[in-house]
């Protein structure tokens, strides 16, 4: 990978963190798309990434952190569960789920065909949690679990969390900010462990490459979170689901012709 691909991964994972159409599964469509081979670093690489998209919350959203302790306390009960399901399936995620196209696929399309369905019958009731420092914590480790559904490629992070809270009766602006801060802890812990299992056998040029796309992550994905908190004024995510089958079907086809 040189660091041409690296800024062009960088800006796709800025653009596609936090919203519900799976950063992971354009970032391995992209490496594809650009020929890059499946490597050891390449798959770390579509990890630890994500940590330039990560600042950018931390930069918008500083006072819910260092600030408001009461949302950061549920943010992390809520980190909890992925914590414990990600670092007992490490080595299937990274060996078998990252990188195979079909998972990524299914994933993508069953997930847009959910989104769909959901937006469409789901109606926001009078009684929506609206403000994450009083969302009980019970409901904070349910949050954890829809959020550990990404641990399988192509299911987006954003969407299980998203979904989950609008499923459990958060208002949506409230879960979608939720979606954002409980990705700190989240991809914050996935990348570092990365870093201390796989970091050693980086190359000086390797760790370059990496700080392109980290830099890049972090400025396309400033206009990302503000571009989803406008959209969620007016929209529903159903133009999301019909994205998300669209583009399965179109990386269907590349695997074929």
């Amino acid at each position: 990978m040189d660091v041409l691909q690296s800024l062009i991964l960088g800006i796709v994972q800025g653009i596609t963190e936090f919203l519900p159409i799976s950063s992971t599964a354009h970032l391995i469509m992209a490496a594809k798309v650009m020929q890059i081979p499946q490597t050891d670093f390449v798959k770390s690489f579509e990890i630890v990434i994500q940590l330039g998209s990560i600042l950018s919350v931390i930069v918008l959203y500083w006072r819910r952190f260092f600030v408001d302790f009461e949302s950061l306390k549920r943010i992390l009960v809520a980190f909890f569960p992925t914590a414990i399901l990600g670092f007992t399936l490490y080595k299937v995620i990274k060996g078998y789920l990252i990188g195979n196209p079909y998972i990524l696929i299914w994933a993508l399309i069953l997930g847009g065909i959910f989104l769909i369905i959901f937006e469409l019958f789901h109606r926001e009731k009078e009684t929506a949690i609206d403000d994450i420092s009083q969302i009980p914590y019970s409901l904070c480790i349910a949050l954890g679990l829809f959020q550990s559904l990404a641990m399988f490629p192509g299911v987006s992070r954003s969407a299980a969390t998203i979904m989950g809270g609008l499923l459990l009766n958060l208002k949506r602006k409230t879960i979608v900010e939720f979606s954002f801060l409980l990705a700190v802890p989240t991809m914050l812990a996935a990348s570092v462990f990365d870093l201390l299992k796989c970091g050693s056998s980086f190359t000086s040029s390797q760790f370059g490459v990496l700080a392109v796309g980290f830099i890049a992550s972090f400025i396309v994905a400033i206009i990302s979170i503000q571009f989803l908190m406008n959209f969620i004024k007016k929209h529903t995510f159903i133009p999301f689901g019909i994205y998300r089958i669209g583009i399965a079907l179109l990386f269907l086809a590349s695997l074929y012709f």
